[in-house]
């Protein structure tokens, strides 16, 4: 969990960091652009703000993924068992160019394109049972249950679960300090309903990217014996079992659905949210795309540029020390890149705090950088252009029901995402 107390600088205020990161994230990039902070646990970490900075520290091989590599005490980030840990957030070269290759095929601009008629009728039949006019919480029930439809489609997740992942994810992004157990309830919750689900799959396999995967696991010749069991990423990760071959461990494969399905919806619902926001925030800039839509594919790239889903990319530890900016970081400690204050910097953004559908957004950094670049962009991408062009269409007098100020933000370090979203239509 964590709350607008939970970053601590040195001196520099950081008040208003849930609900206004961009002003926090200014004074620290202006300020102290490499600042040593304390974490949500209270462990050190070292926050890195500036555009040029963050993005040569994304494709930086010396900042490792690989938990390994992070010294004792530091901050490591949200704890998961090992058969859902061994992820490509864990990852670095060799296995992280295995692992994403194998999953890499579904995510391909032409493939994800396939899915443009499906994610609209899921839209559409979403729209439809809102009725004709009223009000509702657009993210309960627009902007959530589409991305779940469709990474739940794509994964091949049953109908009758799909409510369960929803609340099991809710409760990780965001958990309730008044129920402290609920996080390790919904791992534990999500570790049974994944080993069901791929044994289910492996009895009847279907059209789906999981049968693909566990096909692709169990052709190779495993016996499903081989847990990575670690709770990282590591070349000596039944590296002599899988050497030459295309293969993936047990934990590998658990792991890789879980970070499909949480990753697939988690981002999306918050981005379609935020992008939302934005337009009922800024009728001109909204009533500019119902005056042509066509403007729609670089439109998204604004809306992630101005107020993307993730504040913070996975945090990164040096092999060995490492300069950023004017700062020496120590081996082994801890490396935060802020996202969200690189995409507002105006050494690289004009009027970085202007919401612009004109701007030329390319080079934003929501989406990541380098070889960890967000493998499902392009699905989050078409999601969210759909999702806007179906509301654009069909709700035109869509508008903001209440005050901005009271809108409830997850209270969240990493994530910047909408608990509900108020609208009339």
């Amino acid at each position: 969990m964590s709350t607008d107390q939970d970053l601590h600088t040195d001196g520099l205020p950081t008040d208003g960091l849930l609900t206004h990161p961009y002003a926090v994230y200014e004074r620290l990039r202006d300020t102290a652009p490499v600042h040593r902070i304390t974490g949500p646990d209270g462990s050190p970490a070292w926050l890195v703000t500036r555009y040029d900075d963050v993005r040569e520290a994304l494709a930086n091989p010396r900042l490792s993924l690989d938990k390994r590599h992070a010294l004792p005490g530091g901050y490591k980030g949200f704890a998961l068992p090992p058969a859902l840990d061994a992820n490509l957030l864990n990852m670095d070269p060799p296995d992280h160019t295995r692992v994403r290759r194998l999953v890499g095929r579904a995510f391909t601009t032409r493939r994800v394109e396939q899915l443009r008629a499906p994610i609209r009728q899921t839209a559409d039949r979403l729209l439809d049972a809102l009725g004709a006019h009223g009000g509702t919480d657009l993210i309960a029930a627009y902007a959530a249950p589409l991305p779940i439809t469709v990474i739940c489609d794509l994964l091949g997740v049953p109908d009758g679960h799909r409510r369960d992942f929803r609340a099991w994810t809710d409760v990780l992004v965001a958990p309730d300090p008044a129920r402290p157990q609920a996080a390790k309830e919904a791992i534990v919750a999500m570790l049974g309903f994944f080993t069901q689900l791929i044994a289910d799959k492996r009895k009847e396999p279907a059209d789906d990217l999981l049968s693909d995967l566990i096909a692709v696991r169990d052709e190779s010749g495993s016996t499903g014996n081989d847990r990575a069991g670690s709770g990282g990423s590591g070349s000596d990760r039944a590296g002599s079992d899988r050497a030459g071959n295309d293969r993936l461990t047990e934990d590998e494969l658990m792991s890789l659905a879980f970070l499909i399905l949480f990753a697939g919806y988690e981002n999306t619902v918050q981005l379609i949210g935020t992008a939302v926001l934005a337009l009922l925030q800024h009728p001109d800039q909204l009533a500019a795309l119902r005056a042509d839509p066509t403007r729609l594919p670089a439109a998204v790239e604004e809306f992630v540029r101005y107020d993307g889903p993730a504040l913070l990319a996975i945090r990164r530890f040096p092999r060995e020390d490492v300069a950023i900016g004017d700062v020496t970081v120590p081996a082994g400690e801890t490396v935060l890149l802020s996202l969200a204050a690189a995409n507002r910097d105006p050494r690289r953004f004009p009027d970085a705090d202007r919401f612009d559908l004109g701007r030329d957004a390319g080079g934003h950094l929501a989406l990541g950088h380098g070889i960890h670049y967000c493998l499902g962009a392009p699905l989050a991408r078409l999601e969210t252009e759909i999702a806007l062009a179906a509301l654009l269409e069909r709700l035109p007098d869509l508008g903001l029901d209440g005050d901005p100020d009271d809108l409830r933000w997850r209270p969240s370090l990493r994530a910047r995402g909408l608990l509900a979203l108020p609208v009339t239509y």
